[in-house]
């Protein structure tokens, strides 16, 4: 039986809390040109876990529903969020939000789009958005280079299986041809061995401490660090990809 994807971080929440990159501000203030995004939009942010791209819009002046399936990331985004009187927590999925018809301007994505059913999600998305409303789907990827990201790359390789990179032919399919843009943003992340260890495992597929994987990936993490670490600390380089577009 294949696991249900929406369980994958369950046992992953604090590393995730902690250590996954935030996103650039740079994200919400591309948008109000490119889509019309304003301080009273009203935002569904999908597969919304610990609450990273909530802040932004919340931050940008926008109402959010956090649609989250994963009772444990649900429940730390609550608290990250607790004092965001703009911020509904919601348990729901991209195939069934809950949320009402003709309710958001905005559906967003971070990290998360390529967990979704594409069929249903894009109905339900179209269910709940506004007429002209957007689709803006966000990733933090890391960059390819010499040194401390190609070991990194190695590990990733070796030990954390990721899900592949966003696609443009998946997302041609899902817009259904009828036009999308992306937008691209510098990021990094300055991390300790900590940080390094916690960044690591905040992947789903991340060796667990009671696999046979673990011990050898925080053996090789710490070589890693040590080799590239400057002042005790590493930099993992990212291009935060942001695709937007609307449903026909």
């Amino acid at each position: 039986m294949n696991e249900d994807p929406t369980r994958r971080f369950s046992s992953r929440v604090e590393d995730y809390v902690r250590y996954r990159p935030q996103y650039p501000g740079g994200v919400a203030n591309l948008l109000p040109q490119e889509c019309g995004l304003a301080p009273n939009s009203r935002v569904a942010d999908i597969g919304s876990g610990t609450g990273l791209l909530a802040r932004l819009f919340l931050d940008f002046g926008c109402e959010v529903f956090g649609v989250e399936p994963n009772s444990e990331m649900r429940h730390a985004g609550e608290r990250a969020l607790a004092t965001e009187a703009r911020f509904l927590s919601v348990d729901g999925r991209a195939e069934a939000t809950t949320l009402p018809a003709q309710s958001v301007d905005f559906v967003t994505a971070g990290q998360s789009f390529h967990w979704f059913e594409r069929e249903p999600a894009r109905a339900e998305f179209r269910r709940i958005l506004r007429p002209g409303g957007w689709v803006v789907l966000v990733w933090n990827e890391r960059l390819p280079g010499e040194g401390f990201m190609d070991g990194y790359e190695n590990l990733v390789d070796r030990y954390g299986q990721e899900c592949p990179r966003a696609e443009r032919h998946g997302l041609d399919a899902f817009f259904e041809n009828a036009g999308w843009r992306s937008a691209q943003l510098p990021n990094q992340q300055v991390l300790t061995l900590e940080g390094l260890r916690g960044r690591f495992l905040s992947s789903s597929r991340a060796p667990l401490p009671d696999t046979s994987d673990y011990q050898p990936l925080m053996e090789d993490l710490r070589t890693l660090f040590e080799r590239n670490q400057v002042e005790g600390q590493v930099t993992l380089l990212y291009q935060t990809e942001v695709y937007f577009g609307r449903l026909p």
